[in-house]
């Protein structure tokens, strides 16, 4: 099935499904942890992750970048 979907639409659907997905999974795995754990190296790397994975999806969206 995946395969009989235009490259274009696969994109889309993963930007709009898949990476929200995936990104609140990391932020609230991260979460969890923090409260178990306190604040760690593995803690920080999932919210980055999260993170991460949000400016991926506005850049590639087209969205503006921010100048600092």
């Amino acid at each position: 099935m995946w395969l009989l979907l235009t490259s274009r639409l696969r994109t889309w659907l993963l930007l709009t499904v898949v990476l929200p997905l995936a990104t609140g999974l990391l932020r609230r795995v991260g979460r969890a942890l923090e409260r178990r754990t306190g604040s760690t190296r593995a803690t920080r790397a999932l919210y980055k992750a999260g993170d991460l994975g949000d400016r991926a999806r506005t850049t590639l969206r087209g969205g503006r970048r921010r100048r600092r």
